[in-house]
C-alpha cells in the first residue's frame, strides 16, 4: 500500500539532467490541443504529436496514457502519463529500466473523498429511496442515520486514501488507515493506523470500507474472503483498481450479509460485458470509473510542477516507483 510521505527531495538522476536540455518532446496524438498548447508554454519547445509510436533520433520525453513498445528504448528519459494508476503502463511490456515515470494527480484526490461521502451521505439520508418513489403522489417517511461516530476503514494512506480520510473526520466519522506496515504516527486524516495483516478487528467494527489500494502483485485479490468474512454488514467503496477486489467472495458476502451495500467505481475489466456477473451483485451500484475524472488542467499543472522539479534538480514527488508499481 502506497506510503508517498518521503523525508525530503531526492537528486534526480544526473543522466536525465544532462539529457533533458536537448530532448524532443512527443506526445500522444489524441492528446488535447490546450493541453499541446500548455506543454510548449512550459517547456519552451514545440510538441510533436508523430501517428506512428517510432522514436525520434536523441533522447525524448512523453506525456500520454500508454507507452507503445517502439517508444520504450534507452533514448526515453521520462514518461509523464495523464493517468494516476501506473499498472497498465507497467503490465503492458518491459519499462526502460533508466526511464522517469511521473503521474497525473491533480485534484483527484478531493475528487475521490467527495465521492466517497457522497455515497456515504445518500445511503444514511434514504436518497435512492426518495428518488426511485413511485409515480403517484405519496408522503412516507424514510429511515435515516448520521455518519458522525461511525468508523471508516481506508485501505491505502497515500494521497488519496488521506484525503478520502480527512473529510470524513470533518463529518464526525473515526478514521482507520490500513498500510503496509504499522506506523509511529498516523498520517493526516487519520485517527489511526493498523498494519494489512492485522485489519480484522477493524474491519468487524467498521461502518463502512473503503478501497483506495493501486494494483500491484501484493494488492491483487487483497480484498477476499477472509477480509469479507471480518465484515459485520458493513458498506465496501472501491476507489482504488478493480482487481484488487475477488468480486465472487464479494458476491457471497454480499449474499451471506457480511456485506451490506458495495458501490464499486472500478472493476477489473473496464468496461464490463453485459454478461459480467458484476451485474448481478446484489445491494450494488456501479460507477463507470468516475470518482476521480482527470481535468486537462491537472495533466498541465502536474506536468509543470515536474519540469520545474527537474529544473531544480530534484526527482518530481509524483514520480512512480517502478519496482513497485506506485
Amino acid at each position: 500500500m502506497p506510503d508517498l510521505a518521503r523525508p525530503g527531495p531526492l537528486p534526480a538522476p544526473p543522466a536525465l539532467l544532462a539529457g533533458l536540455p536537448a530532448a524532443r518532446l512527443l506526445a500522444d496524438p489524441g492528446t488535447a490541443p490546450a493541453i499541446l498548447t500548455e506543454l510548449e508554454r512550459i517547456t519552451g519547445r514545440p510538441v510533436l504529436t508523430p501517428p506512428d509510436p517510432a522514436p525520434p533520433g536523441g533522447p525524448y520525453v512523453y506525456v500520454g496514457s500508454a507507452l507503445p513498445g517502439p517508444l520504450r528504448t534507452p533514448e526515453l528519459l521520462w514518461f509523464h502519463s495523464v493517468n494516476a494508476g501506473a499498472d497498465g503502463l507497467l503490465g503492458s511490456g518491459a519499462w526502460p529500466g533508466a526511464a522517469l515515470l511521473t503521474r497525473t494527480v491533480g485534484r483527484m484526490d478531493e475528487r475521490i473523498a467527495q465521492y466517497v461521502l457522497a455515497w456515504m451521505l445518500a445511503e444514511v439520508q434514504s436518497v435512492a429511496g426518495f428518488a426511485a418513489r413511485p409515480e403517484w403522489a405519496e408522503w412516507r417517511r424514510r429511515p435515516s442515520e448520521l455518519v458522525g461516530g461511525s468508523t471508516a476503514v481506508v485501505h491505502g494512506t497515500g494521497r488519496i486514501g488521506s484525503s478520502v480520510a480527512g473529510l470524513l473526520r470533518a463529518v464526525g466519522v473515526r478514521t482507520v488507515g490500513v498500510a503496509r506496515a504499522p506506523r509511529a504516527e498516523a498520517p493526516a486524516g487519520f485517527d489511526r493506523v493498523v498494519a494489512a495483516d492485522r485489519d480484522r478487528e477493524a474491519l468487524a467494527a467498521a461502518r463502512w470500507v473503503v478501497g483506495a489500494l493501486p494494483l500491484t502483485a501484493s494488492t491483487d485479490g487483497f480484498f477476499g474472503a477472509d477480509r469479507f468474512a471480518a465484515m459485520n454488514g458493513a458498506t465496501f467503496v472501491n476507489v482504488g483498481r478493480g482487481a484488487t477486489v475477488d468480486h465472487a467472495a464479494l458476491d457471497r458476502a454480499l449474499r451471506a450479509g457480511t456485506v451490506g451495500r458495495a458501490v464499486l467505481d472500478v472493476l477489473p475489466v473496464e468496461p464490463p460485458p453485459a454478461d459480467d456477473p458484476c451485474w448481478r451483485l446484489p445491494r450494488t451500484t456501479i460507477t463507470s470509473h468516475s470518482s476521480g475524472i482527470t481535468a486537462d488542467e491537472d495533466v498541465v499543472a502536474d506536468f509543470a510542477a515536474c519540469w520545474t522539479e527537474l529544473a531544480r534538480g530534484v526527482l518530481p514527488a509524483l514520480t512512480v516507483d517502478v519496482r513497485r508499481g506506485y
